[in-house]
């Protein structure tokens, strides 16, 4: 067989299974009271602390059919939407703006 097919066979495979790996991401659970909910947001509450989750119905199992007062047990998985760095850095423009003692 021609090495040049092996290796596309190869790269193909590993490009279509590199998702599956890097899914990541800790999954937790928590079971709570429903508060509220509609068509892409759930409330929930845990003791006196209230959780907001956003849900796609399209994708989660059971969402129509959530009520207020109903107990329900959610699976979800923390994730960044922004990052926003320290001021413990100086940048040069700031080292420059700075008076020499």
């Amino acid at each position: 067989m021609n090495p040049k097919i092996i290796y596309l066979v190869v790269a193909g495979s590993l490009a279509l299974t590199a998702p599956l790996f890097a899914a990541g991401g800790k999954t937790y659970e928590m079971t709570g009271t429903v508060v509220s909910a509609t068509g892409t947001t759930l409330a929930v509450q845990k003791g006196t602390e209230k959780y907001e989750f956003g849900i796609d119905p399209a994708t989660v199992k059971g969402s129509a059919e959530l009520k207020v007062g109903s107990t329900v047990t959610v699976t979800y998985v923390m994730s960044v939407t922004k990052i926003e760095s320290g001021s413990a850095s100086t940048t040069k423009e700031e080292i420059k703006a700075s008076p020499t003692p």
